[in-house]
């Protein structure tokens, strides 16, 4: 009987992840980093400058256009 690939690829990887003992361990740290990278550092060095430096759509947009269009 054919299963839906779909199912298959998720049992796959289900029992890989069951039967592992060491891999849960680095799957949680690369999760804990990832998490850091693009949620904690975006706060705080990534500020919104378009938000802060512009009050409308209309503004930022012909700001993101002007840039894009304008060789320096």
């Amino acid at each position: 009987m054919k299963r839906n690939i779909f199912y298959r690829v998720f049992r796959f990887y289900y029992e890989g992840f069951k039967s592992m003992t060491i891999g849960k361990t680095l799957w949680a740290i690369i999760l804990i980093k990832l998490f850091v990278m693009f949620a904690i550092l975006k706060i705080f060095f990534f500020p919104n400058f378009l938000k802060s430096n512009f009050k409308t759509d209309e503004e930022r947009g012909n700001y993101v256009i002007e840039q894009l269009t304008n060789p320096k």
